[in-house]
């Protein structure tokens, strides 16, 4: 599961997108200042700082605005210390996801070549003598966008590059064999990057390493959920409205009050452990919500 945007404060809106920031962006400001700012001069470090946050703002809207061109929803973005998260939903095709993920680190690639030429027209103009902050400012912030290219392309799941690679999968092995193959890929990744944090004793990374642990697990359950799903029999006589798809016979639906599976066909939009009677059906391959009369018949 990934993170929420509980704790967040609304900065604005924007191609009706919500951007959110975690009030964590200010604690580790904090304590990153009060720990000498990396050895950079506090000006340049909140410099650095902000141009940090804009990067990562246009990295998310990269992921948000492709996955909206191919008619998936993208309208909440949440910035995380440890990067940021845009809410997409694409359709449920490897190409509209491969592209909905592949557009935020395209968004890095672009800057490279941008930087790449400040950097020079600064090193031509000797800025490094005359204004060495600003200079200092341009040579880290290539640094900085560059890194962060590198580590969103490792085959962690779920950084862009376990997810893009689950994407590629997909067109060759299907959903679910697509998302076991990347978790398991990801553990691997995971467990390389564990052994590096305790080595070079960074506390950043093994938070980090413990977060895609968490994420990798939850994708290899899914992945079993998915397996179950497509060997699951489909109800003769349904599609949903959205994307034509038959609904699943079984325990595919979780009610939201007790927590346990049941069958929304079968029981009729109504939980039978607690009694919940549900409004809307959600469609289990494109994820949109209906009124259960509004699966069509065919």
């Amino acid at each position: 599961m990934l993170p929420s945007r509980k704790g967040s404060i609304h900065l604005f809106r924007f191609l009706g997108i919500d951007v959110y920031l975690h009030w964590l962006w200010f604690v580790v400001a904090v304590l990153r200042i009060g720990y000498g700012a990396g050895g950079l001069p506090i000006s340049v470090w909140c410099a650095l700082y902000l141009a940090v946050f804009a990067i990562v703002l246009m990295h998310e809207f990269g992921h948000a605005l492709a996955c909206r061109s191919v008619g998936g929803r993208a309208d909440e973005i949440v910035l995380w210390p440890l990067g940021g998260v845009a809410y997409v939903d694409p359709p449920p095709r490897p190409g509209a996801t491969l592209w909905s993920l592949a557009a935020g680190p395209l968004v890095n690639l672009l800057l490279i070549p941008i930087l790449s030429l400040l950097w020079l027209a600064a090193r031509s103009l000797q800025v490094e003598y005359t204004m060495p902050n600003f200079y200092e400012f341009v040579r880290t912030l290539w640094l900085i966008n560059l890194v962060l290219l590198g580590f969103n392309l490792l085959p962690i799941y779920p950084l862009d590059g376990g997810q893009i690679l689950r994407s590629l999968l997909w067109y060759l092995v299907g959903r679910a064999r697509s998302l076991m193959i990347a978790s398991t890929v990801g553990l691997i990744a995971v467990a390389l990057l564990l052994l590096f944090a305790i080595k070079s004793l960074t506390p950043w990374l093994w938070v980090l390493a413990a977060f895609a642990l968490l994420q990798c697990w939850s994708g290899l359950r899914q992945a079993r959920l998915l397996a179950r799903l497509e060997a699951a029999p489909r109800r003769a006589g349904l599609a949903c409205p959205t994307c034509h798809h038959a609904p699943p016979a079984g325990l595919f639906w979780i009610c939201g009050h007790c927590r346990r599976p049941f069958d929304m066909f079968a029981a009729q939009g109504v939980c039978p452990n607690c009694g919940v009677i549900f409004d809307g059906t959600r469609c289990l391959e494109c994820g949109r919500v209906h009124p259960l009369q509004q699966f069509i018949q065919v």
